[in-house]
């Protein structure tokens, strides 16, 4: 019954080894564009839009599995065609004294709610911390910027999306109705 659970979830599901991907589910490969066969064994890296995005997201997943031996977000991630989507990813640790040793990831597709903007690396990192309720200042020290850089990215955010103001542009981010 696990078994068909895992392969037939409405959303994506992979099992990584120190975040390479073992197995992984149907919606999963067709959430990425990829074929069933060409996802395992490969590094969780092929998703993401840069190879620093992955490094910097898999350094904050690892300080936050860590501590409650999961993680949560929402990212643009990358299909294999090189389109950007945003992505709701949940993760759980198996290995709780190594977090990446072993995980089960959830991947869920949010594109139909949330259209990608053409956005730099830095002003994504901005929108997904924007998108979790973070404040400037929280961003600034996540993302070890000055508050006031973190003010800037967010107002360049506001004008690429057309938002008049804060609650605006997280309402933008995040999907929900204006």
């Amino acid at each position: 019954m696990a078994l068909l659970a895992f392969e037939h979830a409405p959303v994506g599901l992979a099992v990584t080894r120190d975040r390479v991907i073992e197995r992984c589910n149907a919606r999963f490969c067709e959430s990425f564009g990829y074929r069933e066969d060409e996802l395992p064994q490969r590094s969780l890296a092929v998703l993401y839009p840069s190879q620093e995005e992955f490094l910097r997201i898999g350094e904050i997943g690892l300080r936050r599995m860590r501590e409650t031996g999961r993680y949560a977000d929402e990212r643009i991630m990358q299909r294999r065609d090189g389109s950007l989507f945003w992505c709701r990813v949940r993760g759980q640790s198996l290995t709780p004294h190594d977090p990446f040793a072993r995980a089960v990831w959830s991947f869920a597709d949010l594109s139909e709610l949330r259209p990608v903007v053409d956005l730099t690396a830095r002003e994504r990192q901005v929108a997904a911390l924007l998108a979790e309720g973070q404040t400037n200042k929280e961003i600034a020290r996540v993302l070890e910027l000055s508050p006031r850089t973190a003010e800037a990215h967010r107002a360049r955010l506001q004008a690429k999306l057309g938002a008049r103001n804060t609650a605006e542009l997280v309402a933008r981010l995040t999907g929900l109705p204006l």
